[in-house]
């Protein structure tokens, strides 16, 4: 067994926790457990998708000029003589 722990030792972990979270939490917490170990290793070892790729950006919305005539009104108005 892992860590010196023997198999007395891991019933009644099994047990505690059993009590702890109840038998509908205990599945659940082993996948993400699992989840999680399972993304580490691919963070450690380079393999898997990247963020980046996945995420695709939508293409930018054209930006309409501004008419030279209002540019220049804004700009007077902001001055101070």
């Amino acid at each position: 067994m892992p860590f010196g722990i023997g198999i007395w030792e891991m019933l009644i972990l099994l047990l505690v926790l059993l009590l702890v979270f109840g038998p509908k939490r205990l599945p659940e917490m082993g996948r993400q457990l699992g989840r999680g170990m399972r993304e580490f290793k691919d963070s450690v070892t380079g393999t898997g998708k990247d963020d980046d790729d996945a995420a695709e950006l939508p293409p930018p919305e054209p930006v309409e000029a501004e008419p030279a005539e209002s540019a220049s009104a804004t700009r007077e108005r902001d001055t101070v003589a």
